[in-house]
């Protein structure tokens, strides 16, 4: 089955798309990748994200139009996967859509609104569509992430010590495998979402990122900054744990820097930097993980990989490109598998990692323009081979 994903970070800068071949038979995913992308939002529609998203007030006006406009430039986006990626022939697109928020009350997630209405996609590509995966394990007393805990599984199976996949998206999320434990998957805290919120603070939006950690190698961390930032209750609570943009953002960072002497712009960056590597540190060293399989824009920043090393001696970090998937494409990989998975009446979340009630058939199914044919796999998976990757389009 060919399967094509589409996603947005929380960084909302644009859609990550990928296409992959996908079959599941005696327990065995078989997962060919064949490519993929990413596209900028049209400035636009970024801007309005940007405008609607937490700590700022929006309405149900500007709700609705993004649900629409979102789901627009996705189906613009999936039909140019097809035709580029999968010889003009999938199967079926799995859409994450854009998260506008995440509501967390007390450590617990009473719900999620990723936006990117489904039947714009499947309008524009005649094809069967996934969508809102997070919500039914929410509703199950789940925090509705990390969902990548079962690919991860999937990934870094076998081995006698402990292991995790981390990604350092917006938000760095880690899954933890413990020979003869139960799977723990979790939000450490922010990645590149205080990073990015410094540097556009910094310029006045003029730069969004802190690109090649150019910023951060300059700088010198602030310790009474940092020492406030750690002190953040977040950091204590026990997985299952979720956070987001809600609570990391400008306003946040500003308000850290509260009575403090005004740091220079590149210490301020360095700072924050440290800070997702010594939250995602505490982590590996807590469960005395050996390996790391890094992924996500994250990844390619050289300041924050350095200052990860330096805090987890004892951790080797490698990327999961040396296991077959693109780091860029990791989460769309991913969430690709769920989307197969729920087609094939099959679970896709890990109740140990989100805290759900109990597994769970995700998402939503929206038609394409021939009949829906809802597969029926006899087994779940309990290994996955990842094949070279392929190249059936011109992209």
């Amino acid at each position: 089955m060919k399967v094509v994903c589409l996603m947005s970070g929380t960084s909302a800068d644009g859609i990550d798309a990928a296409a992959a071949e996908i079959e599941l038979e005696g327990g065995e995913l078989t997962l060919s990748p064949l490519g993929s992308f990413s596209r900028d939002f049209s400035p636009e529609l970024r801007s309005e994200i940007e405008a609607a998203m937490p700590p700022a007030a929006t309405s149900a006006y500007e709700i609705c139009r993004l649900d629409n406009l979102i789901g627009q430039e996705f189906a613009e986006v999936a039909a140019e996967t097809v035709e580029t990626l999968c010889g003009r022939i999938a199967d079926l697109v799995v859409s994450h859509g854009q998260t506008i928020y995440h509501w967390v009350e007390d450590g617990t997630v009473r719900g999620t609104l990723q936006l990117g209405e489904a039947a714009w996609i499947s309008s524009r590509t005649g094809l069967p569509i996934v969508s809102n995966l997070r919500a039914r394990d929410v509703a199950a007393g789940g925090q509705g992430a990390p969902l990548v805990a079962l690919f991860d599984s999937l990934l870094l199976s076998g081995g006698d010590e402990p292991k995790a996949a981390l990604n350092l998206g917006g938000i760095a999320n880690l899954t933890v495998l413990r020979p003869g434990e139960e799977t723990l998957a979790y939000d450490t805290g922010p990645a590149n979402t205080l990073i990015d919120a410094a540097v556009s603070h910094l310029t006045n939006g003029a730069e969004r990122l802190d690109r090649d950690g150019e910023r951060a190698f300059r700088g010198e961390v602030v310790p009474e900054l940092l020492a406030r930032l750690l002190e953040d209750p977040y950091y204590r609570r026990e997985p299952p744990k979720s956070t987001g943009r809600e609570r990391f953002n400008v306003a946040y960072l500003l308000d850290a820097l509260g009575g403090l002497p005004e740091p220079p712009p590149d210490d301020l960056t360095a700072t924050v930097t440290a800070l997702t590597a010594e939250t995602v540190a505490a982590e590996c060293r807590r469960y005395g993980v050996k390996e790391v399989v890094v992924a996500g824009g994250g990844a390619e920043n050289p300041a924050l990989m350095r200052m990860l090393a330096e805090r987890a001696p004892g951790t080797h970090f490698s990327s999961s490109e040396e296991r077959g998937i693109p780091s860029a494409a990791k989460e769309a990989y991913a969430f690709a598998v769920l989307g197969f998975l729920s087609l094939h009446g099959l679970a896709g979340n890990v109740p140990s990692c989100t805290g759900a009630s109990r597994p769970l058939v995700l998402g939503d199914i929206t038609p394409g323009t021939g009949p829906l044919a809802v597969q029926r796999a006899r087994k779940e998976p309990e290994r996955m081979c990842i094949l070279p990757a392929q190249r059936t389009g011109k992209a």
